[in-house]
Order: C-alpha cells, then sequence, then structure tokens
C-alpha cells in the first residue's frame, strides 16, 4: 500500500471548514442586525417618531435572523447556476429569480416573526401597504442577494485555487473535424497558478458535483468542470465502471467490496477510503471484480 501523500493546505482547512464558514457569516450578518438596530433607533429618535426603544433591535434582529437562515439557500442557488463567463445569459436571469425568491421569503419570514414578538408583547404589527413595502423590500433585497451570491461565489473560486482545478486536454488542433475524441491518457490540473498533467490510471475514484466531477487523485480532489455522464464516455470502460449515480469507480484501486443488508454495497479503496454502490450497479461491479 502505498503512503498517503501530505495535507494540503485546503486538506488541513477541511475540519475547520464549516466553522469558519458559519462563524464568518454569523458574525457578518450579527454585526450588520447590530449597526442597523442603532441606527434605526437615531434615526427614529431624531425624527420625535413614537416608539417603543426595543422596536428597532425587533425589526432589525428578525430580519437578519432571516437572512441568516436564507444563507444555505443562496449558496445552494448559486450552486445550481453558477456564474461562468459562457453561461452568463443563462445565469443572469436565474439569478434575477433567486433575488425574487429570496425577497419574498425574507419578508414572509420577517413579518411573520415581528408580529409573533408582537402578539407576546400585547401589541399588533402593521406592516403597511404590502405592494409598496414589498417593491422597497425587494430594492434592499435584490442587493442583498448578489453581494451575498458573489461572496459565495468568490469564496468557491479561492477554495477551488487551493484545491485545484482539472481539465480534459483538448484535441491536436490538426486532428480532422470528423475524427473521434481519443481517450484521454492525462489531466491538466492547475493549481495556484501551476499546472500539471495527472495519469487518468491515477484517478482513484470520481464523484458528480453539482456542474462539477471530483476527480480523486492520491487522496486529493480536483474538481472537473463536466458532467459524470460526459466524463464516464472519454475514460477506458475497461478501468472505470459506474457504481452510482453520482460516482465511478478506478477498478485498479478497489480493495474489497462489503455488501449491506439494503441491496447496496460499500466499496473499500486501497487507501483506506469507501464509495457507495447502489444496488442497481451491483451485479456489474461483482461481474467485474471476480
Amino acid at each position: 500500500m502505498s503512503e498517503p501523500a501530505p495535507a494540503s493546505a485546503y486538506q488541513r482547512y477541511q475540519p475547520w471548514r464549516r466553522w469558519v464558514e458559519w462563524g464568518s457569516w454569523i458574525t457578518l450578518i450579527g454585526l450588520g442586525a447590530i449597526a442597523e438596530t442603532l441606527v434605526v433607533g437615531m434615526e427614529m429618535r431624531r425624527a420625535g417618531l413614537p416608539h417603543h426603544p426595543m422596536e428597532p433591535a425587533v425589526w432589525e434582529v428578525s430580519s437578519h435572523l432571516v437572512v441568516l437562515a436564507l444563507v444555505p439557500a443562496i449558496a445552494a442557488w448559486t450552486r445550481a447556476f453558477p456564474l461562468h463567463l459562457d453561461t452568463l445569459a443563462r445565469t443572469l436571469p436565474a439569478w434575477l429569480l433567486g433575488s425574487v425568491l429570496y425577497s419574498l421569503l425574507h419578508v414572509l419570514g420577517m413579518v411573520g416573526l415581528r408580529e409573533a414578538v408582537y402578539a407576546l408583547a400585547g401589541a399588533d404589527y402593521d406592516f403597511g401597504p404590502w405592494g409598496r413595502q414589498l417593491l422597497y423590500e425587494y430594492l434592499k433585497d435584490g442587493r442583498t442577494f448578489l453581494q451575498f451570491a458573489l461572496i459565495i461565489e468568490g469564496y468557491r473560486f479561492i477554495l477551488r485555487r487551493l484545491q485545484g482545478e482539472a481539465r480534459l486536454l483538448d484535441a491536436p488542433d490538426d486532428a480532422p473535424p470528423e475524427a473521434p475524441v481519443e481517450r484521454p491518457e492525462r489531466f491538466l490540473v492547475r493549481k495556484l497558478g501551476r499546472e500539471f498533467l495527472v495519469a487518468a490510471n491515477d484517478i482513484e475514484s470520481l464523484q458528480a458535483s453539482a456542474n462539477y466531477v471530483n476527480l480523486r487523485v492520491r487522496g486529493r480532489e480536483y474538481p472537473l468542470r463536466s458532467t459524470l455522464a460526459a466524463v464516464e464516455q472519454r475514460l477506458d470502460p475497461a478501468r472505470f465502471l459506474r457504481v452510482h449515480r453520482s460516482y465511478m469507480v478506478n477498478l485498479d484501486h478497489v480493495a474489497s467490496i462489503e455488501p449491506l443488508d439494503t441491496g447496496d454495497a460499500r466499496i473499500h479503496l486501497r487507501d483506506g477510503s469507501t464509495l457507495p454502490c447502489s444496488r442497481r450497479y451491483r451485479a456489474a461491479l461483482r461481474e467485474r471484480t471476480e
């Protein structure tokens, strides 16, 4: 068994990743709630508007709590419609629709929270004319959605640079148009401004992830912008096998297969990692490994 590669900065970051991500969002949105509460309170006092001292806090905390709860939804939406120059015409309308849905959820959520708090205090909350208020809130929410979406995309860009991105090598320039595309023997990986080649035979497994396919090589993963079905057509079927809707495996790296009571199976690779094998593909896997 070969020695595992030393952990990269990206791999060392993984145990802390969720803590850093959620900690950053909670800090960012929490500071925003505090700042907005102070600003709204000062503006109402300056204008001489009657209000309970706790009302600005109720308004802003309810709004920012819903914003925090919607961060995973923004992340999921941008994952489904990632920002790329070649798909910009399709991405921008999708982001516009996402901003509208985000605003509606934000308004409904914060109004519901405010009405609940006011009811507990024995008072009524008046949101105002819904048509005008929805437009007013969307002008703010649309900007917030765009800012958060760009932050998430920028963060993913940095992670991909740390992790490294892969792509299929292009066909030779002198190849005739009708020539079939050959199966690549190597993939080009770009990491932190450097490029190197990865042999296709060194790929241990592949996993579909939104608009990317993660190539696992020596314990490290490199995202390839493609679909698993498209990559499957380019790999050697004598060596690579589809074992799940979202996974393929290099048969040379399979150590053992563990049957499960559900009819599925668990694949153990030589490096100690595991992959799922659904019952749909289990028979083909058993035939190829016997």
